[in-house]
């Protein structure tokens, strides 16, 4: 009997894990004061990363059995800030049906007045927001609600006991990760959605061919095909996107963000006809 749902989860959860087995182990063995900070400051980008799977496997969870995927968030939970099912309420059945209307959108990128936000406003505000949002998201789903507060619960007994048991270390290992991640992945949505205000689906979203960026997301720069049908496994989405390119306009396109870019991160692209013509070509 097989544990996943998909082969291909295997060993990004393998990864993850050993993410997770080297903050257990900092936090257990360091005694200096700056290697939880030096710890803490290694591990942003990764956790970042992290951020987008977690978000997959609340779109399509990768274990078969429950208690395995409640486990597996309490481990997401930790490096990401983003407890279980707090984005399967925010962003699977709150964005992803609200996105294209930015009175509703639980990301929405527009103020009240109608204007653009800036990158750190929208950040920040969605960020501050992400818990209340999916609580509200949650009232309509209360099955999915009392697995939200009962995670959070949960996480929070093991945070607390983690600072009584060495607070300094839980600090810069744990919480601080959690907060920051929450907000890294909150500014990576930024780019997104950003500024696109219609009612196409196919015009909706950017996109980033990047092929290390996606190798490292689990295919996140596929996101126009990730709107058209997001339950569909993180890995079948190149295939998708292809099937779609022709309807995407080529100026729907981004360079990744840094470590991928670091001269003109998340600048926008225009594909040549070449490229889309390349890009509907199957495998």
């Amino acid at each position: 009997m097989t544990l996943f749902r998909h082969p291909e989860d295997r060993i990004p959860v393998l990864l993850f894990l050993c993410m997770f087995a080297l903050d257990v182990t900092v936090y257990f063995m360091a005694s200096s004061w700056w290697l939880p900070i030096l710890w803490f400051g290694l591990g942003i980008i990764p956790k970042g990363w992290i951020s987008a799977w977690n978000h997959h496997h609340q779109h399509l969870t990768m274990f078969r059995h429950a208690p395995l995927n409640r486990l597996l968030e309490v481990v997401f939970g930790f490096q990401t800030g983003i407890t279980s099912h707090a984005w399967f309420l925010h962003h699977v059945v709150g964005h992803h049906i609200n996105y294209l209307d930015q009175e509703k959108d639980e990301s929405r990128w527009k103020r009240t007045d109608g204007t653009s936000m800036g990158e750190v406003e929208y950040s920040l505000m969605t960020t501050l927001t992400a818990y209340p949002r999916a609580f509200k998201v949650g009232r309509k789903h209360p099955k999915a609600l009392r697995v939200f507060l009962s995670m959070i619960a949960v996480q929070v007994v093991l945070l607390g006991l983690l600072f009584w048991h060495n607070w300094y270390n839980a600090l810069f290992v744990f919480l601080l990760p959690m907060c920051v991640s929450l907000y890294v992945t909150a500014w990576a949505t930024y780019f997104h959605h950003m500024g696109l205000e219609t009612k196409e689906h196919a015009e909706a979203s950017y996109n980033i061919l990047h092929r290390g960026y996606n190798l490292l997301t689990g295919n996140l720069g596929y996101h126009t095909a990730h709107h058209t049908k997001h339950g569909l496994h993180w890995s079948k989405l190149p295939a998708l996107h292809a099937q779609m390119a022709k309807d995407i306009p080529a100026t729907l396109y981004r360079q990744p963000g840094i470590p991928f870019v670091w001269s003109g991160s998340e600048a926008k692209l225009a594909l040549s006809d070449e490229q889309v013509e390349s890009l509907a070509r199957p495998g």
